[in-house]
């Protein structure tokens, strides 16, 4: 079979792209300590001369994650095709609504990372994987579990990258091995 090489740009830019304006956000802020800090601190758009950068960016990976989903996805299977937009909505609305909408910004952050958690369910579900999946959530949950409880780190940066590292493995051979073939 051959790799339908779009599908595969498509899927890989969904999170290069997010990562790459957020990895340029935090070169151009001194301030910022991924220790100490949320990366949404990046999007305050009071606070921070790079919040146009950062939730840019972000947008930028829901629009991705959405064409990956409807026109790759769709055919594979419809319960990931959901899980991926919702996945792909919650990512913009962090970006929209950003730090400046305090709580409401905090409750659509928990949303987004509850549903990366589902969406690897439904990978390991789907490929079979429900082991590997069932390790990467326990180490997402135990990350956020450490700082929520422990506040170590301080920030949620660590835990945020953590939970966004290891949902990208599921979609890169989700991508090659079920969706990009012709």
């Amino acid at each position: 079979m051959k790799i339908n090489r779009l599908c595969i740009l498509v899927a890989l830019s969904s999170f290069v792209i997010p990562l790459l304006f957020i990895s340029i956000a935090i070169a151009m802020s001194d301030w910022f300590n991924i220790y100490d800090n949320a990366l949404s601190d990046l999007g305050h758009a009071t606070r921070s001369k790079v919040a146009p950068i950062f939730n840019i960016g972000l947008s930028l990976g829901a629009f991705l994650l959405t064409i990956f989903a409807i026109n790759y996805v769709k055919d594979i299977s419809r319960i990931l095709m959901i899980l991926l937009l919702l996945c792909a909505f919650l990512l913009n609305l962090v970006a929209v609504f950003d730090e400046v909408y305090g709580k409401l910004h905090y409750w659509v952050s928990v949303a987004f990372f509850i549903s990366l958690a589902l969406l690897l369910a439904g990978y390991g579900y789907f490929m079979k994987q429900i082991v590997l999946a069932t390790i990467a959530i326990a180490i997402g949950v135990i990350a956020w579990y450490i700082h929520m409880v422990y506040r170590i780190p301080r920030g949620a940066a660590i835990p945020e990258l953590i939970s966004i590292f290891i949902s990208i493995p599921f979609l890169i051979v989700f991508a090659y091995r079920n969706v990009c073939r012709e």
